[in-house]
């Protein structure tokens, strides 16, 4: 299974890789200018990152048609979408921030700590998961403490 990082795609192109898959997952079909919308940038931009993404085996993409994402892309994007998933999960569930900045500070994370840190962060998610699931809420002690220390 080709993964983003077998194909050494930028931070940049994980978020179009993304996009692709999450507006995909919505209404069956992405389109550039959705693309755009979603990530807050200009159309050539996109343009762009589509020819690379199509040029990598990623990305099935025409200029004025739809996008959608070959077996390696989409098996790529779900792997992006299930990190950041997890990431923005723990910020939010785990740590008490604010869906908004948990969505955004994921974003980053996922692209920024590299591969050996988010690996380590993600068995630690699944570690903190397994321990309440056997009735030992780590998770909730750390919400617990962490408000009393804010009320001191």
């Amino acid at each position: 299974m080709a993964g983003a990082k077998d194909n050494n795609l930028s931070a940049s192109l994980e978020d179009y890789l993304e996009a692709i898959y999450n507006l995909a997952a919505e209404s069956k079909v992405a389109r550039s200018k959705d693309i755009a919308k979603l990530l807050s940038v200009a159309k050539p931009s996109v343009t762009g990152a589509l020819q690379i993404l199509r040029k990598k085996g990623l990305a099935n993409y025409e200029a004025y048609g739809f996008v959608t994402l070959t077996g390696a892309g989409r098996a790529a994007a779900a792997e992006i979408a299930r990190k950041h998933e997890i990431l923005k999960s723990f910020l939010t569930d785990v740590l008490g921030i604010e869906p908004g900045l948990a969505q955004r500070a994921a974003c980053k994370a996922e692209h920024t700590l590299g591969p050996k840190v988010i690996s380590r962060l993600l068995g630690f998610i699944e570690f903190v998961g397994n321990e309440n699931d056997s009735g030992y809420d780590l998770a909730g002690k750390f919400k617990k403490y962490y408000a009393r220390k804010r009320t001191r």
